[in-house]
């Protein structure tokens, strides 16, 4: 995190000092097709010295847990996805360039409250709300402002980044070790047949201990209901276990 700090102040000083550069990386909604670099490049670049600070505040206060929680990579992969799809999210505004961290930092704040819903954050160092209330409230801001065109800011590039955020988390999600796991566990649950099920009706339910007879009568049930394709591999073992013995 250190590293975006560094290169989003370092954008700045260059940017103000090689007007040049700044011109050649901001990004402009109606040439992105053929300045497709941009999407990136303008998330380091600020209109000043005011509009950098709170982007990096937000970032400095809500960055350095989620990456301990993310590790680096994926913390940088949140970054730049929720800043990326905060420059498609511009598309639709009808500014005539966009720079500023705030969809990238918008995506960071979207982490943040999805890992810790329930953690108070002070606004200001005075209003207290949790973290997920906050993204609610900025969402409700943003939409408010960009339909209303009340604002000189770029809302629809912020909720891009919530969008981006949200996708990107849920990608690392469907890809972790836990989920792939289970996945192929009920790909390998064995296929009952009808003799399978005949087996399970012969189990003397009155023969049972109370508690798996109520089990029993559980997966049974469902059996009739949901088909066998529906039981778990724990499911399955259960009936196995009393009719074979």
């Amino acid at each position: 995190m250190s590293f975006l700090i560094f290169a989003n102040v370092a954008m700045l000083l260059l940017g103000q000092s090689v007007p040049a550069v700044a011109q050649a990386f901001v990004l402009v909604p109606a040439f992105i097709v053929v300045r497709p670099w941009t999407v990136v490049t303008y998330m380091f670049l600020h209109a000043g010295f005011s509009h950098l600070f709170w982007n990096m505040v937000a970032l400095y206060f809500f960055g350095p847990r989620l990456e301990a929680r993310l590790g680096g990579r994926r913390f940088i992969g949140l970054y730049l996805t929720s800043g990326i799809a905060g420059a498609l999210g511009s598309l639709i505004t009808p500014y005539a360039y966009i720079v500023g961290a705030s969809g990238a930092v918008f995506g960071v704040m979207l982490g943040y409250a999805h890992f810790w819903p329930r953690e108070p954050i002070y606004l200001f160092f005075v209003l207290r709300i949790e973290a997920r209330w906050l993204v609610v409230l900025m969402t409700m801001m943003a939409l408010y402002q960009g339909l209303s065109g009340q604002s000189g800011i770029a809302n629809f590039a912020h909720l891009g980044g919530f969008a981006g955020g949200f996708l990107y988390l849920r990608w690392i999600e469907l890809r972790s070790p836990a989920v792939q796991f289970r996945a192929r566990v009920a790909a390998e649950v064995p296929r009952s047949t009808g003799a399978d099920v005949e087996r399970w009706k012969r189990i003397q339910p009155e023969a049972l201990h109370p508690v798996n007879r109520e089990e029993y009568e559980r997966v049974m049930t469902k059996v009739a209901v949901a088909g066998t394709a529906s039981l778990t591999r724990d499911e399955r073992a259960f009936l196995d276990r009393f009719s074979l013995q």
